[in-house]
């Protein structure tokens, strides 16, 4: 069996209800449950939340929640991959055989289908434990530095100041909108960014955040111009 889990907590705190509020017309986590379903790429599209309001918004957009998530996994500390192992856990004490499994975000709403069939197909090819997206920094992170005490700059890596920026070496990052993964390496709560990982690269103008009422606004902004634009 194939299965998207959406992990869905209901304590948001720096955007409240943020799971379930309205983007671009209709709850934050159905766009996340549309593009799973839209993908026909899985037998059940299944939603981990510890919060009944989350569960009844997901049933009404095509997603199953079967159970209702421990409070022990539903704090501000507990991580992405021991709530997805806790799912597949959960299903296979159901004797239900799970042999692929798919992690997305119920903050995703930039993910499309056909993105999501692109990893499947990388990561069979790559044979990695993992396929996750990312995407590259728009600036050199050699460059980068912080405030001091004194609101002074003081760079990183300061013995790079004088390299050419096409001469530094390209970072990437997690963008943060789903995880393909073996079963087991979820369940031995293997790390998703290592070298068993596949990194599947978007570019830069899929890729939002959405942590803070700032992100929110510009999420909604750049997917009404990729949708003006016919890139959605």
């Amino acid at each position: 069996m194939k299965v998207a889990i959406i992990p869905a907590r209901g304590g948001s705190k720096r955007i409240p209800r943020k799971n379930i509020k309205l983007f671009c017309g209709k709850p934050m986590i159905a766009w996340s449950i549309d593009a799973a379903l839209n993908s026909a790429c899985f037998d059940k599209v299944v939603v981990s939340t510890d919060d009944e309001e989350i569960a009844e918004v997901a049933r009404q957009y095509g997603a199953e929640v079967p159970f209702i998530r421990p409070n022990e996994l539903a704090d501000d500390f507990t991580g992405t991959i021991p709530v997805t192992k806790h799912a597949i856990e959960w299903l296979e004490s159901q004797d239900q055989t799970i042999k692929e499994v798919m992690c997305i975000y119920p903050t995703a709403p930039l993910v499309q289908p056909k993105i999501i069939l692109e990893a499947y197909e990388q990561w069979h090819t790559s044979q990695a434990n993992y396929c996750f997206t990312a995407t590259n920094y728009a600036a050199p992170i050699q460059r980068a530095f912080k405030l001091t005490a004194k609101r002074r700059a003081e760079m990183f890596q300061p013995e790079l100041f004088n390299e050419r920026s096409q001469d530094l070496e390209e970072a990437y990052y997690d963008a943060g909108q789903f995880y393909w993964g073996k079963p087991e390496a979820f369940k031995r709560l293997e790390p998703v960014i290592s070298e068993n990982s596949s990194p599947y690269v978007l570019p830069r103008y899929l890729v939002q955040d959405i942590d803070t009422p700032d992100d929110w606004i510009l999420a909604e902004l750049l997917y009404q111009a990729l949708k003006n634009s016919s890139r959605l």
